[in-house]
């Protein structure tokens, strides 16, 4: 099965057009990464899997079209077969959490069967000098790991990963400097900062790539080129491998468009072997 013929990529498409509130966009999540078991699914069971309440679940529906949640299910398994995944075998909550995770990379690897988004990213990544790199609270880890490596091939990266009055300015300072371009990494609780900062990143004439948990983040809107990759949510705090190793991807797409990121990367090592830098 080629990703675009996938449940997931089906749930995608039929969610594309439609104009979602915060929790319905929480629902299509949902969906998207249970998409084999969700024509399976009772509204309750989906609810309690979205975290919403089960009168959202059929708000959801009918904004979908449908006279309800029997009717959306009807569509997902006449649209969708397929038989409901086997929950794996797992003995505790942080078994649990790793085999989330373990799907959620699935998901990823499924969407890069494609990987013309990550390329067009990275060109237009490579050619934004400088390039600033924007990531608060809990995605301001996933932006300094990014920048961290970026700075090794890239001659200019400018991390943004504290909010405040000078964020505009710093945006400000990179666009005169040169900029086309700002990297956003957007993980959940999505600040209101963060979708303020991208309107005004593009208003200055940025193009805006973000790496988001979903297709459907409130940064969609504000974005030139959203890659998702999803976040677990067994565990009191979030889980972001996925997006993490989308980064990690993007990184290698940027490489690839930067002539002279091998000598950049060739010198540095010579320069730590010098200076004793490690200790491997």
């Amino acid at each position: 099965m080629s990703v675009t013929d996938s449940p997931a990529a089906r749930l995608q498409a039929l969610f594309e057009g439609h104009r979602l509130t915060p929790t319905q966009r929480r629902i299509a999540h949902s969906m998207v990464r249970r998409a084999a078991d969700v024509p399976f699914l009772s509204s309750v069971e989906l609810a309690e899997l979205a975290g919403v309440s089960q009168p959202s679940v059929t708000r959801f529906a009918v904004a979908l079209g449908f006279d309800g949640y029997p009717a959306l299910r009807r569509h997902l398994r006449e649209v969708a077969p397929a038989e409901p995944s086997a929950d794996a075998a797992v003995a505790n909550e942080y078994q649990q959490a790793v085999e989330a995770e373990i799907e959620n990379l699935r998901h990823l690897a499924d969407a890069l069967a494609d990987p013309a988004p990550v390329a067009r990213a990275g060109r237009v990544l490579a050619a934004s000098r400088p390039l600033p790199v924007l990531g608060l609270r809990a995605a301001a880890a996933q932006a300094y790991g990014f920048a961290y490596f970026a700075a090794k091939v890239h001659p200019d990266v400018r991390l943004l990963d504290e909010g405040g009055t000078m964020i505009h300015d710093r945006i400000d300072a990179a666009v005169h400097a040169g900029a086309t371009a700002l990297l956003c990494f957007a993980l959940p609780r999505h600040p209101r900062e963060v979708v303020d900062t991208l309107a005004y990143a593009r208003e200055a004439g940025l193009t805006v790539v973000t790496v988001a948990d979903s297709a459907f983040a409130p940064v969609a809107k504000v974005s030139d080129l959203l890659l998702p990759a999803a976040v677990g949510t067994g565990l009191a705090f979030d889980t972001a491998c996925a997006p993490m190793l989308l980064g990690r991807v993007l990184l290698e797409a940027m490489a690839d468009e930067l002539p002279d990121a091998q000598a950049r990367l060739e010198e540095f090592d010579a320069k730590a072997a010098a200076r004793g830098l490690f200790v491997d």
